[in-house]
């Protein structure tokens, strides 16, 4: 979305100069607004940055991959299930709290209303339907400390997922040697 660049030319040229600050940089909180409150608005948004990420996702993978540098590849991406691209994935974790949690952080970190909060939780897939779609699933309701443990438990069990995986992968290729 950085200026001129292909997403950014393409959500100017849809939405207009009211989408843009004075620096020509994308007013996300503008942007926001219209994408939570118009279906059509959000579905062009989402046609338009799913395969972007999904492709410079793809590509920094490959990379890291080829470089030898990680164990496990991590992708935060809220909306992968309602777009449809779980299955470019070994593994889908659900990250989520009751719905007053979510409205109360989401109310925090943009700094909106109760309403505006709503309409963008109501605007995604509820998140029993996304579960369905989980390997795993992380609850943050509770407190910072359970969370992270419940991520660290969900890390070490990820890694021995990725060595099961190479280890099956190393089956098979010596099969057809």
């Amino acid at each position: 979305m950085r200026p001129r660049r292909t997403a950014w030319k393409k959500v100017a040229a849809h939405f207009g100069p009211g989408v843009l600050r004075a620096d020509r940089t994308i007013d996300r909180a503008a942007l926001g607004r219209l994408v939570f409150s118009d279906p059509a608005a959000r579905r062009f948004m989402d046609r338009l940055i799913h395969p972007l990420v999904l492709a410079d996702q793809e590509r920094t993978a490959g990379r890291l991959e080829r470089e030898g540098r990680v164990r496990i590849f991590v992708v935060e991406a809220a909306l992968i299930v309602e777009a449809g691209y779980g299955r470019h994935f070994d593994r889908t974790i659900v990250v989520h709290c009751r719905k007053a949690d979510q409205v109360r952080r989401l109310r925090e970190r943009d700094g909106i209303g109760p309403a505006e909060a709503r309409r963008k939780i109501g605007a995604q897939m509820p998140v029993r339907d996304k579960l369905k779609h989980a390997d795993y699933a992380v609850d943050t309701t509770g407190t910072l400390a359970g969370t992270v443990d419940q991520t660290e438990r969900l890390y070490a069990q990820l890694v021995r997922d990725a060595e099961q995986k190479k280890m099956g992968s190393n089956l098979r290729q010596g099969a057809h040697s």
